[in-house]
């Protein structure tokens, strides 16, 4: 944490914990809704009285309708789940009259957390973070530290802040094990990992299956996020005739892998299969067409937009409106060749 950024203030968390609530009773207690008994609006009062907490700005704007508009920080929008996760943002705060700011900062480019903060139109701002890199995941941390209940952050696989009541999270590594169990069960004695940065849940996943299923995980085969650096990455993978299988990171990295597949003269599937993640639109249409993960990134985004407001106006968290990953099977996969 920089220096320079000062203490923490008092967080609507910290008022909660102290009155022995929740953060969205101080949040009614704060914009003076109807809906809080006497003796718990005492409570938090007191509490607010003894840590000096002053409220949010965006949240007190948000309660009277002045506030109109939720900063989205990421960094690359050309990738596929971050487009649609922006997208299913953009969505649900139209519908609900706001306007988005989209912040995009470079993933190799090393922040100080006033860079972080700097990046929103005012201090307290509502934001929202589309977290799927160290770049942003430390935005996503730095930013919920100086103003917990005004950031949410998506798509992550920050697996110790999974059960954080501000985080939006895709069960990645779930999905990440029934993919690997569903080849092994296909025959294959052995799957391997070609990784993306950042995909800590998805790699868990399938070294749990392999644990499970008494194989040892071999070493991860990383990769950068473009097909060209996935075919670059597995040319030796693939040029091994005992690799018969390979997860991978996303669906470019799955492309890769059929390139090179293709240039080592190896069939798919009988001789190696491949399985992707995300579900891209072009999964379906590539020859042959890509077993891959389905994941919900636009109803992961609307989420993260109501999941926001919920926790500024005080109200209850909202239903999950996104689907479970589901792993989609077409013809990249199938059993060894005996």
């Amino acid at each position: 944490m920089s220096a320079a950024a000062g203490p923490r203030p008092v967080s609507i968390f910290d008022v909660a914990k102290r009155a022995g609530v929740s953060h969205q009773t101080v949040s009614r207690v704060i914009n003076d809704a109807p809906q809080v008994a006497a003796a718990t609006r005492a409570k938090v009062k007191d509490a607010i009285a003894e840590l000096g907490y002053r409220p949010n700005r965006s949240a007190r704007a948000l309660a009277g309708g002045a506030l109109k508009s939720v900063t989205v920080l990421t960094t690359d929008t050309s990738l596929y789940g971050t487009a649609e996760t922006l997208r299913g943002i953009e969505d649900a705060a139209r519908a609900a009259g706001f306007s988005v700011l989209v912040s995009v900062m470079d993933p190799d480019q090393a922040y100080s957390e006033a860079d972080l903060l700097g990046r929103l139109p005012h201090d307290g701002a509502a934001a929202i973070v589309i977290a799927h890199d160290e770049t942003t995941v430390r935005a996503m941390r730095a930013l919920h530290e100086r103003q917990p209940g005004a950031t949410v952050a998506t798509c992550g696989e920050h697996q110790e802040d999974r059960d954080a009541d501000w985080l939006i999270s895709l069960d990645d590594r779930t999905v990440a094990a029934r993919a690997t169990r569903y080849l092994l069960d296909m025959g294959h004695r052995q799957v391997h990992y070609l990784a993306i940065p950042g995909t800590a849940g998805r790699r868990t996943g399938w070294s749990d299956a392999l644990a499970a299923a008494g194989i040892t995980a071999p070493a991860a085969v990383e990769s950068g996020w473009s097909v060209a650096a996935a075919a670059e990455a597995a040319t030796a993978l693939v040029a091994d005739p005992a690799v018969t299988a390979i997860l991978c990171g996303n669906d470019d990295l799955a492309f890769g892998v059929l390139h090179a597949a293709h240039r080592a003269g190896r069939a798919v599937p009988g001789d190696l299969s491949v399985i992707g993640f995300d579900d891209y639109p072009l999964a379906a249409y590539h020859v042959p067409p890509l077993t891959t993960v389905d994941l919900d990134f636009r109803g992961v985004g609307r989420g993260a937009f109501e999941r926001l407001r919920a926790m500024l106006e005080g109200g209850p968290d909202p239903r999950p409106s996104w689907r479970s990953p589901e792993l989609i099977v077409r013809e990249t996969s199938g059993p060894p060749r005996q």
